[in-house]
């Protein structure tokens, strides 16, 4: 059976490979989608992986099968355990850490898809969380959980004919998500919102681009035509960390991701993405995984 595929723009980890050197990137990503279902879903095993604050212009929901999942949103710090499903509305600043393994659903839909069905879609947020506050509520929780792990069989063995078994369970879930777990707000002065995002989105892409060398200040306003001064205000309002600090989280992701999947020394790894100062590495590689590398390493070698 043929597919059709069709880009949609999500910020998720993206890691390619290849046979010479170890070149992971975490980035705004297009991700193909089967258009006659217009979303990415996926069964996610993921041995260990911390991505640094991001956003991606879509609703994310992931189900943890197995394991323990770190997320900071909004400040907010909370660890997630099997069973339980966490939802990341579109352009929700937020990062993740994994430290060890788990498997889980990975589900995004697409503002952009979204808005086919509910034209208003931009208007609602979404949640799923308290369960706890009545039975109803857990019962359309489960209800939710369930419809999840169909999609996952029906994507996973896929059956003759599974696009019309999938996108059955596709538009279920998205009903029982309006129904169920929205609520709508009322943004004030779009436009600027949409300006903004899009200038987010071309100084986090000269980042990943250029993460490896040192990017100025003045280098980085002038990608998004802005005055060093504003530019620092803007990127923090943003993402909620300096610009020097978002810079060494994602070398820390990397570094991070390098040191479960390779024997290559430490020195050379920092070397290889750009974090000079290994003093300050050693700090914030502790601070986020309280082990030091070598822990890490051990640790993954017993497992």
């Amino acid at each position: 059976m043929s597919s059709t595929h069709s880009p949609h723009l999500l910020f998720s980890p993206k890691k390619k490979s290849n046979n010479n050197e170890n070149n992971h990137s975490f980035s705004y990503e297009v991700i193909s989608t089967l258009e006659s279902t217009g979303v990415h879903f996926r069964t996610s095993i993921d041995p260990g992986s911390y991505v640094p604050a991001h956003l991606h212009h879509a609703i994310e929901i992931i189900y943890l099968l197995e394991g323990n999942l770190t997320v900071i949103m909004e400040s907010s710090v909370r660890e997630y355990h099997a069973g339980e499903c966490i939802l990341i509305n579109s352009d929700i600043i937020h990062s993740t850490k994994c430290t060890s393994p788990n498997k889980a659903i990975l589900f995004q839909i697409p503002l952009s898809f979204l808005s086919l069905y509910l034209p208003d879609a931009d208007q609602l947020v979404f949640n799923l969380e308290n369960p706890e506050e009545s039975a109803v509520r857990r019962t359309k929780l489960d209800i939710f959980k369930e419809t999840l792990v169909q999609m996952q069989i029906a994507n996973d063995i896929r059956p003759e004919g599974f696009i019309l078994r999938f996108n059955s369970l596709l538009f279920e879930i998205l009903f029982q998500l309006y129904h169920n777990f929205s609520i709508r707000v009322v943004h004030g002065n779009q436009t600027q919102r949409d300006k903004d995002r899009a200038r987010l989105d071309t100084i986090l892409n000269y980042i990943r681009q250029n993460y490896k060398q040192h990017i100025s200040i003045e280098e980085i306003a002038n990608v998004a035509y802005l005055q060093s001064g504003y530019f620092c205000r803007f990127f923090k309002k943003c993402m909620g960390i300096t610009f020097l600090e978002y810079q060494n989280e994602l070398r820390l992701s990397y570094i991070y991701q390098d040191i479960l999947s390779t024997d290559d020394s430490i020195k050379d790894i920092l070397e290889r993405h750009g974090f000079t100062n290994y003093k300050l590495f050693r700090r914030m590689f502790f601070e986020h995984f309280e082990m030091t590398p070598t822990e890490v390493r051990k640790n993954r070698n017993a497992t």
